[in-house]
Protein backbone atom coordinates (compact mmCIF):
# COMPACT_ATOMS: atom_id res chain seq x y z
CA UNK A 1 0.00 0.00 0.00
CA UNK A 2 1.03 3.62 -0.38
CA UNK A 3 2.52 4.97 2.84
CA UNK A 4 2.15 8.69 2.31
CA UNK A 5 1.74 11.38 -0.31
CA UNK A 6 2.36 15.09 -0.54
CA UNK A 7 3.01 17.88 -3.02
CA UNK A 8 6.54 18.68 -4.16
CA UNK A 9 7.60 22.02 -5.64
CA UNK A 10 10.18 21.87 -8.42
CA UNK A 11 12.20 24.97 -9.32
CA UNK A 12 12.43 25.09 -13.11
CA UNK A 13 15.31 26.24 -15.33
CA UNK A 14 13.24 29.23 -16.50
CA UNK A 15 12.89 30.44 -12.91
CA UNK A 16 9.31 29.28 -12.53
CA UNK A 17 7.96 26.55 -10.32
CA UNK A 18 6.11 23.31 -11.00
CA UNK A 19 3.99 21.44 -8.50
CA UNK A 20 4.08 17.66 -8.45
CA UNK A 21 2.19 14.99 -6.55
CA UNK A 22 4.50 12.50 -4.83
CA UNK A 23 3.31 9.13 -3.57
CA UNK A 24 5.62 6.90 -1.55
CA UNK A 25 5.49 3.13 -1.06
CA UNK A 26 4.97 1.58 2.35
CA UNK A 27 8.70 0.82 2.58
CA UNK A 28 9.45 4.52 2.10
CA UNK A 29 11.91 3.92 -0.74
CA UNK A 30 11.84 2.31 -4.16
CA UNK A 31 12.56 2.82 -7.83
CA UNK A 32 11.10 6.01 -9.28
CA UNK A 33 8.24 6.27 -11.74
CA UNK A 34 7.35 9.56 -13.38
CA UNK A 35 3.58 9.68 -13.97
CA UNK A 36 2.59 11.96 -16.84
CA UNK A 37 -0.93 13.35 -16.82
CA UNK A 38 -3.76 13.15 -19.29
CA UNK A 39 -5.48 16.28 -20.54
CA UNK A 40 -7.59 16.65 -17.37
CA UNK A 41 -4.50 17.61 -15.33
CA UNK A 42 -3.10 16.15 -12.13
CA UNK A 43 -6.49 15.48 -10.60
CA UNK A 44 -7.98 12.59 -8.64
CA UNK A 45 -7.40 10.03 -11.39
CA UNK A 46 -3.70 10.78 -11.86
CA UNK A 47 -3.14 11.01 -8.11
CA UNK A 48 -4.75 7.60 -7.75
CA UNK A 49 -2.57 6.25 -10.58
CA UNK A 50 0.49 7.42 -8.64
CA UNK A 51 -0.88 5.79 -5.49
CA UNK A 52 -1.48 2.53 -7.35
CA UNK A 53 2.15 2.52 -8.45
CA UNK A 54 3.29 3.31 -4.91
CA UNK A 55 1.26 0.30 -3.77
CA UNK A 56 3.43 -1.77 -6.12
CA UNK A 57 6.57 -0.43 -4.44
CA UNK A 58 7.46 2.60 -6.58
CA UNK A 59 8.16 6.22 -5.70
CA UNK A 60 5.67 7.92 -8.02
CA UNK A 61 5.89 11.58 -9.03
CA UNK A 62 3.18 13.27 -11.13
CA UNK A 63 4.20 16.78 -12.33
CA UNK A 64 1.76 19.56 -13.21
CA UNK A 65 2.45 19.91 -16.92
CA UNK A 66 -0.09 22.72 -17.20
CA UNK A 67 2.22 24.90 -15.11
CA UNK A 68 3.07 27.11 -18.13
CA UNK A 69 -0.55 27.83 -19.12
CA UNK A 70 -2.79 27.25 -16.06
CA UNK A 71 -0.90 26.02 -12.96
CA UNK A 72 -2.78 23.58 -10.79
CA UNK A 73 -5.59 23.03 -13.29
CA UNK A 74 -7.80 20.01 -12.49
CA UNK A 75 -10.79 19.38 -14.74
CA UNK A 76 -13.83 17.19 -14.11
CA UNK A 77 -14.09 13.94 -16.02
CA UNK A 78 -17.40 14.77 -17.68
CA UNK A 79 -18.45 16.22 -21.03
CA UNK A 80 -17.93 19.82 -19.91
CA UNK A 81 -14.54 18.97 -18.45
CA UNK A 82 -13.59 17.15 -21.64
CA UNK A 83 -14.37 20.16 -23.80
CA UNK A 84 -12.40 22.44 -21.48
CA UNK A 85 -9.51 19.97 -21.49
CA UNK A 86 -9.44 19.77 -25.28
CA UNK A 87 -9.32 23.57 -25.44
CA UNK A 88 -6.65 23.81 -22.76
CA UNK A 89 -4.37 21.20 -24.30
CA UNK A 90 -4.52 23.29 -27.48
CA UNK A 91 -2.73 26.03 -25.54
CA UNK A 92 -0.03 23.68 -24.31
CA UNK A 93 3.51 23.99 -25.64
CA UNK A 94 4.22 20.30 -26.23
CA UNK A 95 7.98 20.82 -26.54
CA UNK A 96 7.87 22.74 -23.26
CA UNK A 97 5.85 19.96 -21.62
CA UNK A 98 8.48 17.43 -22.71
CA UNK A 99 11.22 19.66 -21.27
CA UNK A 100 9.29 19.97 -18.01
CA UNK A 101 8.83 16.20 -17.89
CA UNK A 102 12.58 15.68 -18.28
CA UNK A 103 13.25 18.15 -15.43
CA UNK A 104 10.74 16.26 -13.26
CA UNK A 105 12.45 12.96 -14.09
CA UNK A 106 15.78 14.39 -12.95
CA UNK A 107 14.12 15.60 -9.74
CA UNK A 108 12.71 12.12 -9.19
CA UNK A 109 16.11 10.53 -9.72
CA UNK A 110 17.56 12.85 -7.08
CA UNK A 111 14.95 12.22 -4.39
CA UNK A 112 16.43 10.42 -1.37
CA UNK A 113 13.55 7.93 -1.46
CA UNK A 114 14.44 6.87 -5.03
CA UNK A 115 18.14 7.68 -5.35
CA UNK A 116 20.16 4.91 -6.92
CA UNK A 117 17.14 2.69 -7.54
CA UNK A 118 16.51 3.66 -11.17
CA UNK A 119 13.60 5.58 -12.67
CA UNK A 120 11.05 5.04 -15.40
CA UNK A 121 8.22 6.98 -16.99
CA UNK A 122 4.54 6.12 -17.41
CA UNK A 123 1.93 8.31 -19.08
CA UNK A 124 -1.73 8.33 -20.00
CA UNK A 125 -3.23 9.86 -23.18
CA UNK A 126 -1.32 13.16 -23.57
CA UNK A 127 1.14 11.74 -21.06
CA UNK A 128 1.50 8.56 -23.11
CA UNK A 129 2.84 10.57 -26.02
CA UNK A 130 5.05 12.65 -23.74
CA UNK A 131 6.43 9.50 -22.09
CA UNK A 132 7.54 8.24 -25.50
CA UNK A 133 9.48 11.44 -26.19
CA UNK A 134 10.96 11.46 -22.67
CA UNK A 135 12.19 7.93 -23.35
CA UNK A 136 13.96 9.22 -26.46
CA UNK A 137 15.58 12.15 -24.66
CA UNK A 138 16.24 11.29 -21.03
CA UNK A 139 17.27 7.61 -20.96
CA UNK A 140 14.82 6.27 -18.37
CA UNK A 141 15.10 2.64 -17.30
CA UNK A 142 11.66 1.76 -18.65
CA UNK A 143 8.63 3.44 -20.24
CA UNK A 144 4.90 2.70 -20.36
CA UNK A 145 2.69 4.62 -22.80
CA UNK A 146 -1.08 4.36 -22.46
CA UNK A 147 -2.89 5.34 -25.70
CA UNK A 148 -0.54 8.11 -26.78
CA UNK A 149 -2.29 9.85 -29.65
CA UNK A 150 0.77 10.88 -31.67
CA UNK A 151 3.13 7.97 -31.13
CA UNK A 152 2.49 6.48 -34.56
CA UNK A 153 3.64 9.73 -36.17
CA UNK A 154 6.82 9.70 -34.05
CA UNK A 155 7.98 6.15 -34.75
CA UNK A 156 11.04 7.61 -36.45
CA UNK A 157 12.37 8.27 -32.94
CA UNK A 158 12.37 4.58 -32.07
CA UNK A 159 16.11 4.27 -32.66
CA UNK A 160 16.71 6.98 -30.05
CA UNK A 161 15.13 4.87 -27.31
CA UNK A 162 17.29 2.31 -25.55
CA UNK A 163 14.98 1.24 -22.72
CA UNK A 164 12.14 -1.32 -22.75
CA UNK A 165 8.80 0.23 -23.75
CA UNK A 166 5.24 -0.99 -23.25
CA UNK A 167 2.44 0.51 -25.35
CA UNK A 168 -1.27 0.20 -24.58
CA UNK A 169 -4.07 0.87 -27.05
CA UNK A 170 -7.75 0.10 -27.41
CA UNK A 171 -9.11 -1.37 -30.64
CA UNK A 172 -12.25 0.76 -30.20
CA UNK A 173 -10.42 4.03 -29.54
CA UNK A 174 -12.43 6.87 -31.03
CA UNK A 175 -9.41 9.18 -31.19
CA UNK A 176 -6.60 6.83 -32.30
CA UNK A 177 -7.30 4.75 -35.45
CA UNK A 178 -6.63 1.04 -35.01
CA UNK A 179 -4.24 1.19 -37.96
CA UNK A 180 -2.03 3.58 -35.94
CA UNK A 181 -1.98 1.20 -32.97
CA UNK A 182 -1.08 -1.62 -35.36
CA UNK A 183 1.78 0.45 -36.81
CA UNK A 184 3.17 0.88 -33.30
CA UNK A 185 2.70 -2.85 -32.63
CA UNK A 186 4.60 -3.73 -35.80
CA UNK A 187 7.58 -1.61 -34.76
CA UNK A 188 7.46 -2.93 -31.20
CA UNK A 189 7.58 -6.50 -32.50
CA UNK A 190 10.92 -5.74 -34.16
CA UNK A 191 12.60 -4.24 -31.10
CA UNK A 192 13.99 -6.18 -28.17
CA UNK A 193 12.21 -5.38 -24.92
CA UNK A 194 9.31 -3.56 -26.58
CA UNK A 195 5.73 -4.72 -26.19
CA UNK A 196 2.38 -3.50 -27.49
CA UNK A 197 -0.97 -4.59 -26.06
CA UNK A 198 -4.16 -3.73 -27.95
CA UNK A 199 -7.29 -4.38 -25.91
CA UNK A 200 -10.07 -5.49 -28.27
CA UNK A 201 -12.77 -3.95 -26.05
CA UNK A 202 -10.80 -0.84 -25.10
CA UNK A 203 -11.78 2.66 -26.15
CA UNK A 204 -9.76 5.80 -25.55
CA UNK A 205 -8.81 6.43 -21.90
CA UNK A 206 -10.17 3.00 -20.96
CA UNK A 207 -8.15 3.04 -17.71
CA UNK A 208 -9.78 6.25 -16.45
CA UNK A 209 -12.06 5.08 -13.64
CA UNK A 210 -13.10 8.70 -12.97
CA UNK A 211 -14.66 9.10 -16.43
CA UNK A 212 -17.80 7.00 -16.99
CA UNK A 213 -17.77 8.02 -20.67
CA UNK A 214 -14.39 6.33 -21.16
CA UNK A 215 -13.81 3.68 -18.48
CA UNK A 216 -13.75 0.06 -19.62
CA UNK A 217 -13.10 -1.92 -16.40
CA UNK A 218 -12.24 -5.27 -18.00
CA UNK A 219 -9.79 -3.76 -20.49
CA UNK A 220 -8.30 -1.60 -17.72
CA UNK A 221 -7.77 -4.59 -15.44
CA UNK A 222 -6.05 -6.63 -18.13
CA UNK A 223 -3.82 -3.73 -19.15
CA UNK A 224 -2.89 -2.97 -15.55
CA UNK A 225 -1.79 -6.56 -15.01
CA UNK A 226 0.36 -6.36 -18.15
CA UNK A 227 1.81 -3.09 -16.82
CA UNK A 228 2.52 -4.59 -13.41
CA UNK A 229 4.32 -7.57 -14.92
CA UNK A 230 6.27 -5.38 -17.35
CA UNK A 231 7.43 -3.02 -14.59
CA UNK A 232 8.34 -5.93 -12.31
CA UNK A 233 10.57 -7.25 -15.08
CA UNK A 234 12.12 -3.98 -16.32
CA UNK A 235 12.27 -1.95 -13.08
CA UNK A 236 11.86 -4.38 -10.17
CA UNK A 237 10.35 -2.76 -7.07
CA UNK A 238 12.04 -5.09 -4.61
Amino acid sequence: MAAQSHTETITMPDGGQMGAYLSLPEAGTGPGLLVLMEIFGVGSYIRRAADRLAELGYVALAPDLYRRVDPGLELDHDEEGLQRALAKVGELDIAGAIEDSVVALERLRGLPQAQGRGAGVLGFCLGGTLAYHVAAIADPDTAVCYYGSNIAEALGRAEEISCPVLFHFGAEDQYIPLRDAERVAAVAAQREGWQCAIQPDGGHAFDNHEAPMFHRPEAAARAWEITREFLARTLPPG
